[in-house]
């Protein structure tokens, strides 16, 4: 495994320098523009040159993709993009980024999970209504990765921007709570009475949102006195935030809390309380440039394996027609999950409608939904959802991600 995600480093920091002097793209477009296009030489090597197919195919399949997100990459990714998330600005739009993260994940699962149900199987795929769901889960929240990536690039009204982000950086802990509700409900299906599965997952929801909520309190406030205590020191104060994420991560998983939201909140709580975004005095300095550095070197590991990964999915013009309607299904599920919890709050703005058109395109997916797909190995439907989950990341990250700023412009001008 070591080795392998040592050579995917590797690419990772050649493409993001091709990048960078000549394709001057999005850095999470690029690469996983470049990562497409090797896949497709190295397939085309495999009758020529069988062993370095080969070799390519124990790299993808050794770095462990879904392990390698879950329970590695995403600690580093949430914690870094909530260092600079501004708490006072974002408790300005509490309530729709609360109800965007909850009930809009509710909402687009449900529609999604119903509606890929419906065409599936008019196009005779065998995919199960619980399954359908799981897709529906597992597609609905937004990807706060890739998000925050776009975003950087896109010039987006203050307001709007800390609703999307702040929306993605809630939603992937709730969303990954949803899907392990569903996963319990295919697993105990006609097993247990209805009254038992209802409440394993009200105890799973309980254990795993509100307890990693207050897990991450709880580390934000270790991390941030330990390093006030040592802000005399910048370099034993980086390793404190290291070992808050590592650590703090790792533990999150043995109590069965929500590493994923524990570390949106211990480094929303961590940046404001050492107010990082001024980055004034050595410490501030040393932390924002260390987690600056951090947070592009795993995006560019991850969107690179989003690209390299696609040699996974063996080619059915079925699943294939499932993956392009089902583009359309999120799309549509995305804006209703939107403009829903939209309509219950009161607007400033004169055209809501336009709010939550950037919103709806402005939501992107990416490697978690892919990570969770990779997770049903065991599931009888686990190909169909890998593949259509594919599809919508690759439409997502790529179609949307490069006309995002596009729309904006369009909208606003």
């Amino acid at each position: 495994m070591l080795q392998s995600f040592s050579i995917i480093f590797a690419i990772a920091a050649l493409f993001n320098f091709v990048n960078y002097k000549w394709l001057k793209l999005p850095t999470t477009i690029g690469l996983m523009l470049m990562s497409l296009a090797t896949v497709v030489i190295i397939t085309l090597s495999k009758s020529i040159v069988p062993g370095f197919y080969m070799f390519f195919c124990d790299i993808v399949t050794n770095s462990d993709f879904r392990s390698l997100l879950l329970d590695g990459i995403l600690s580093f990714l949430l914690f870094a993009g909530a260092l600079h998330v501004n708490i006072d600005e974002l408790t300005k739009e509490k309530w729709p980024i609360l109800l965007f993260a909850t009930l809009g994940v509710l909402i687009s699962t449900f529609i999604v999970g119903g509606l890929t149900y419906g065409i599936a199987q008019l196009i005779s795929v065998d995919l199960p209504f619980l399954h359908a769901l799981l897709f529906g889960a597992l597609i609905s929240p937004t990807d706060p990765i890739a998000v925050m990536a776009i975003l950087k690039k896109a010039n987006i009204a203050k307001s709007l921007s800390i609703k999307i982000e702040g929306e993605s950086l809630f939603n992937d802990g709730i969303g990954v709570v949803v899907f392990s509700g569903i996963l319990i409900l295919t697993g105990m299906e006609g097993h247990h009475e209805e009254g038992s599965v209802g409440l394993e997952i009200g105890k799973l929801f309980l254990e795993e949102a509100i307890g990693g909520i207050l897990y991450g309190g709880l580390l934000g406030f270790i991390g941030y006195h330990s390093i006030k205590s040592v802000k005399e020191n910048p370099q034993l104060a980086v390793m404190i935030s290291l070992a808050i994420v590592l650590g703090g991560y790792a533990f999150a998983s043995l109590i069965h809390v929500s590493g994923p939201l524990a570390m949106v909140i211990a480094g929303m709580i961590i940046g404001n309380k050492l107010n990082i975004a001024t980055n004034k005095g050595a410490t501030r300095k040393m932390i924002n440039e260390i987690w600056e550095v951090l947070d592009d070197v795993f995006n560019g590991i991850l969107f690179v394996l989003i690209g390299l990964a696609i040699h996974l999915l063996k080619f059915d013009a079925n699943h294939l027609i499932l993956g392009v309607l089902a583009i359309l299904i999120v799309l549509i599920s995305r804006f209703i999950s939107v403009f829903v919890p939209y309509s219950l709050l009161k607007h400033v703005e004169s055209s809501p409608l336009k709010t939550v058109t950037i919103l709806t395109w402005g939501g992107l997916r990416g490697g978690i939904s892919i990570a969770l797909a990779l997770s049903l190995t065991d599931n009888a439907s686990s190909e169909v959802i890998l593949y259509i989950t594919y599809v919508v990341v690759l439409f997502s990250i790529i179609i949307q991600g490069l006309s995002i700023g596009k729309l904006v412009k369009k909208i606003y001008t």
